[in-house]
């Protein structure tokens, strides 16, 4: 990490490396120097969460996400899929003043379903990615707010919830500080102040989104060290599943 800043300093290239998300702590210091300095650094972290399996909680990332996200400066990209991927790619490419780091998967995720407005949604940090029927365009009765691995869930969930009747509305959140350095209207219309009932869905710690949800929404979290087990039976030991989502929404919805 402390090359690529030298590389970004010296200027000419863009520099990027790779490593286990759980090992950024070991590059902590050149990771908060690319923020102080204002570099073009781009970390890309795998094996983000839980979902690492097997090797167990030394090498599960679980607060690591949240801390990165603490850097002043520094974009912390978390995407769903290859189309979010792709975004968070290019947004760290084109940025100048700054470094990103790219969390990303060890597990396949599938593909979500975009629209045309999605991409410049996603450069922004945060989008609408699904509303059922019933919001029709409109205020929703619930917000679901995932990023990466557990957008699927929230997506699964909110689709059970929208075939019940329910008014769902799925943010997809790649990356919080981008969203939250939009416009009023923009973060308005993504979040609508008015829709007290949100429910949020990332595999680590909860602390992070209690600002978006609010005091009367919800998280789901990581708020401990995972085990070592094939990564969908921790997810289920966890309680990071599409069943957990639908039973927290209707509990919030009640």
């Amino acid at each position: 990490s402390a090359v690529l800043n030298g590389i970004a300093l010296h200027g000419g290239l863009i520099p990027f490396g790779g490593t286990f998300l759980v090992f950024s702590d070991y590059a902590r210091n050149a990771l908060r120097m690319a923020a102080l300095m204002k570099q073009r650094s781009i970390f890309v972290l795998t094996h983000d969460s839980i979902g690492l399996g097997e090797d167990g909680p030394t090498h599960q990332a679980v607060e690591h996400v949240a801390s990165l996200r603490l850097i002043p400066g520094m974009h912390v990209w978390r995407p769903a899929d290859p189309f979010e991927t792709a975004v968070a790619w290019t947004s760290a490419i084109a940025r100048s003043d700054g470094p990103s780091a790219l969390a990303l998967t060890r597990q396949n995720l599938p593909p979500q379903t975009h629209g045309a407005s999605h991409h410049e949604g996603a450069r922004r940090g945060g989008y609408v990615l699904w509303e059922s029927a019933e919001t029709d365009g409109g205020t929703p009765e619930l917000i679901l707010i995932a990023t990466g691995s557990e957008v699927q869930l929230a997506m699964a969930a909110a689709q059970k919830l929208g075939a019940a009747g329910r008014g769902v509305r799925v943010v997809s959140m790649p990356c919080a500080e981008v969203f939250a350095a939009q416009d009023a209207a923009y973060r308005e219309s993504v979040l609508p102040s008015g829709v007290r009932k949100r429910l949020a869905v990332e595999a680590g710690v909860s602390l992070y989104w209690r600002a978006f949800v609010g005091l009367d929404g919800d998280v789901i979290g990581v708020d401990r060290f995972g085990e070592s087990a094939p990564a969908a039976a921790v997810f289920e030991y966890l309680g990071l599943t599409a069943e957990t989502v639908h039973d927290r929404a209707l509990k919030l919805l009640a």
